[in-house]
């Protein structure tokens, strides 16, 4: 991988007036309390560089692993050669981080298929819909054995050797874990090419890792671009006081806003169609990692602040209503973008008419960029805190910025609430449930635990 970028290449912003008390009144804050609250970061800050620095989380250390990239390069440029569609199979950051990555960024021929689910219907017609002969296939699962992915591969390696015959092996390539796992045992069966996910690394936070560096470069996404927008990210939220810290005050923002002011839903809206899936990423990083039952003391607390996206201006007619009018209980965070890579022009025709006349001769992007104003300013008269990342453009530097900064927001905010921000039982407890009532071996007891109470707890009408 060639050196990192430079520093002076457009960086996002954060703005923040609309949580200040002085535009909101009392659901927001004043600057000296926000500023306050940054600056006692301090504590929660070091907590965090120890564990990064003992290696118990690993999410920041694989953006300096130039040997892990390359090998996600190459191979993502081999399936290249080989297909025009990659059919990736996985569920949560598996699926996800490729998907927010090609729907951003691709702007080749090439094209993902995600398998995210087991929904026959939907398996089907994904699968119908794709060219078998013209496709490569790439698994996910650090674990080796999740159950949706590993029964979308059974169904995925009868349609594969179908299409190309016992030469559907060189089609192929997994990721997993690097010494342990079903899905490890089955790609060196038969003959898949594979690569890792660092044990240190969890699914949610793993899209530069592998998992999301393959398909980016299957779709011919400038992954050098990507990952050196992380890294400069990265040194501004180590490197920057706490009150001119977008990291931080992001962080202490969204907590005083769910802990001091009841705000305990937070609404992503981007005013950016290709960045929609990634609102989806950003929905699961911040709800599965804040989303807990236990402090680290053990004590119940739960806690987490549901994430929702929406879009603008498309969720404007749909659900900025609720937001405006309804409890006051969310904080609305806008992604605006300041340049299009495409604008269109809107024509001077039937200027005689109220409706259309002053519309001819701008933008459309100019017209959802005051969309997205006006529902700023609607929602501060109402009293109701929302705050805009502002987005040079579209690119993968700038995305590989904002990536970052979520999950270093992501990562600092569980040391403000005193959770674990890097586990999830609720999600292992409902796995092994299924894995009881599938019948996997091991899980005997389990099953009929479950059977039992399931029965006595029937109410149909």
């Amino acid at each position: 991988m060639a050196a990192r970028r430079k520093a002076s290449l457009p960086r996002v912003s954060l703005d923040y007036t609309g949580c200040l008390s002085d535009r909101i009144g009392a659901a927001g804050f004043t600057r000296q309390q926000i500023e306050r609250s940054a600056a006692g970061t301090r504590a929660h800050l070091k907590r965090l560089r120890r564990g990064l620095d003992a290696g118990r989380w690993g999410f920041e250390a694989i953006l300096d692993d130039a040997n892990a990239a390359a090998d996600a390069q190459r191979e993502g440029r081999r399936l290249g050669r080989l297909a025009q569609t990659l059919v990736v199979d996985g569920i949560g950051g598996s699926a996800l981080g490729p998907l927010a990555l090609e729907s951003a960024l691709a702007a080749g021929p090439r094209r993902l298929t995600i398998l995210d689910n087991v929904d026959p219907e939907l398996v089907y017609r994904q699968l119908h819909g794709t060219e078998a002969a013209r496709a490569a296939a790439l698994v996910i699962t650090k674990s080796g054995s999740t159950a949706e992915t590993m029964a979308n591969l059974l169904v995925l390696l009868e349609w594969m050797e179908r299409a190309h015959g016992p030469r559907h092996a060189q089609r192929w390539s997994a990721i997993t874990d690097p010494a342990k796992g079903d899905l490890l045992k089955l790609a060196r069966r038969l003959g898949f090419s594979t690569l890792a996910v660092p044990a240190n690394v969890g699914g949610r936070f793993s899209v530069l890792t592998a998992v999301g560096l393959v398909p980016a470069a299957f779709l011919g996404i400038d992954l050098e671009g990507l990952l050196a927008g992380a890294r400069a990210m990265r040194d501004h939220c180590w490197s920057a006081p706490p009150t001119r810290n977008m990291g931080v005050m992001g962080a202490v923002l969204l907590w005083q806003l769910a802990t001091r002011r009841g705000r305990n839903i937070q609404v992503l809206m981007p005013y950016a169609g290709r960045l929609v899936a990634f609102a989806d990423w950003y929905k699961q990083l911040w709800a599965e990692s804040l989303g807990k039952r236990l402090n680290r003391r053990g004590r119940t607390v739960e806690t987490g602040q549901t994430p929702v996206t929406a879009l603008g201006a498309t969720d404007q007619h749909s659900q900025v209503q609720l937001y405006v009018e309804g409890p006051h209980d969310k904080v609305v965070t806008f992604l605006e973008l300041e340049h299009y890579r495409r604008d269109v022009r809107i024509p001077r025709l039937h200027a005689d008419l109220d409706s259309t006349g002053y519309l001819g001769g701008r933008t459309l992007g100019q017209l959802l960029k005051a969309e997205k104003l006006g529902t700023e300013v609607a929602l501060s008269a109402a009293g109701r805190p929302n705050f805009t990342y502002r987005l040079p453009r579209i690119s993968a530097h700038v995305l590989g910025q904002l990536i970052y900064l979520f999950e270093f927001q992501t990562a600092l905010s569980g040391e403000l609430y005193g959770i674990d921000a890097f586990d999830q039982p609720g999600v292992e407890a409902g796995k092994l449930a299924a894995y009881a009532l599938m019948g996997r071996p091991g899980f005997e007891r389990d099953a009929r635990r479950l059977e039992r109470e399931l029965a006595r707890r029937r109410a149909i009408i």
